[in-house]
């Protein structure tokens, strides 16, 4: 039997953390390691306890959840980032995908996905709340072109831009994409330069954009 996933929640509300514990208590597979109520204290027990798993809001008090998910990504590299919050702004989500964050589940949701988010995370995926990908990860920078024809586009790529793009947006290295897909590392990086021209797609949060918005960010799993 594999390890859990080891979970460090950081929530500002004792019920929203008594909740989310009550949830989690049901995964034999998932521990809580510790529990935080402001952003400087989950950074310090992240960095002390090592989870796997960082579940944290974004109105955390002393320091934001934004800006706690910049420091673990510089400090705590190892550690991924699901942010469980009530917002379900579209510039919240662009920034925290900046910010190297690996999941996004609305509070109103997490009763029947948080487990499910903490499982994909963990194994190196991304997942992004339904409710919110449709509305939430379309670019107001898009052009009209890519917002007309995106259907075109998608038909420009090759079957194996395609697979490269897809294994981009669940947080695969060009290592593991290579590994995977049996061709060398120069060849995946290759594959993800043309997919990005044709795709005018500049950063991984616009990749993982449009990957939500064709639908691929579920179709992958990890071994």
């Amino acid at each position: 039997m594999s390890n859990p996933t080891r979970v460090v929640l950081a929530d500002d509300h004792p019920v929203v953390l008594a909740g989310v514990r009550a949830l989690i208590e049901f995964s034999s597979d998932i521990e809580i390691v510790g529990e935080a109520t402001t952003g400087r204290a989950a950074l310090q027990l992240v960095e002390a306890a090592s989870p796997d798993v960082a579940i944290i809001d974004i109105s955390l008090p002393d320091l934001s959840g934004l800006q706690l998910a910049d420091e673990l990504k510089i400090r705590c590299p190892e550690t991924r980032v699901l942010v469980l919050t009530v917002h379900e702004n579209r510039a919240y989500v662009q920034r925290l995908l900046q910010a190297g964050v690996r999941g996004y589940l609305l509070k109103h949701t997490a009763a029947d996905d948080l487990a499910q988010a903490i499982r994909a995370v963990a194994a190196g995926g991304v997942y992004l709340d339904p409710s919110i990908v449709e509305g939430a990860l379309h670019s107001p920078a898009r052009s009209s072109h890519e917002a007309t024809s995106e259907g075109a586009q998608v038909e420009e790529l090759s079957p194996r831009e395609r697979d490269v793009l897809r294994h981009i947006a669940q947080g695969y290295t060009n290592k593991e994409i290579a590994a995977q897909l049996d061709v060398s590392v120069k060849s995946i990086e290759t594959y993800k330069a043309r997919a990005a021209a044709k795709l005018k797609l500049h950063t991984r949060a616009e990749i993982v954009r449009y990957a939500a918005t064709q639908g691929w960010i579920e179709m992958i799993e990890r071994p």
